[in-house]
């Protein structure tokens, strides 16, 4: 994955230092109710779309700009579905994080399901009962964006 250069920079200051980081995340859903995944180049994992929010960058066109980067699939957002601080983590090179996580209900507008070939080694619209095996944290995004409507979920 990409690392973005705002973070490039921060890193020079602040080592493999804990940084917290706002990440965005879509959970696109169809109108037959199929979710849409990538399987994600880092770790061969399927998951939703999303990145780390840029400086400046406001959430919902940041959402909308990874979804197309990552799949090739245009998006409209719908609404904000969950806000969940993330377990930290330390990547193979020894970098920590700690995400702030925005997912999105979104759905589709346009565009073609493609892997980028950088994030994405492949990209697919997944029903229901023919999901992959997947973190924990994606299944529990997914879960709560797929109600129709309601204020997103946040750990009380």
């Amino acid at each position: 994955m990409p690392v973005p250069d705002f973070l490039k920079r921060l890193r020079e200051h602040v080592g493999h230092g804990l940084l917290p980081l706002v990440g965005v995340t879509a959970v696109v859903l169809d109108d037959d109710g199929r979710v849409l995944l990538h399987q994600r180049s880092d770790d061969r994992r399927w998951a939703t779309p999303g990145g780390i929010l840029e400086p400046g960058e406001q959430p919902a066109p940041a959402v909308v700009r990874e979804v197309r980067e990552e799949t090739g699939v245009r998006v409209r957002v719908e609404r904000l579905a969950t806000v969940v601080t993330q377990e930290p983590h330390t990547y193979p090179n020894g970098d920590r994080v700690q995400f702030l996580d925005l997912a999105f209900r979104c759905s589709p507008v346009g565009g073609e399901p493609r892997a980028d070939g950088d994030e994405s080694l492949d990209v697919a619209w997944f029903a229901p009962e023919e999901m992959p095996v997947m973190a924990e944290r994606v299944l529990e995004r997914i879960q709560w964006a797929r109600r129709a409507e309601g204020e997103p979920y946040f750990l009380r």
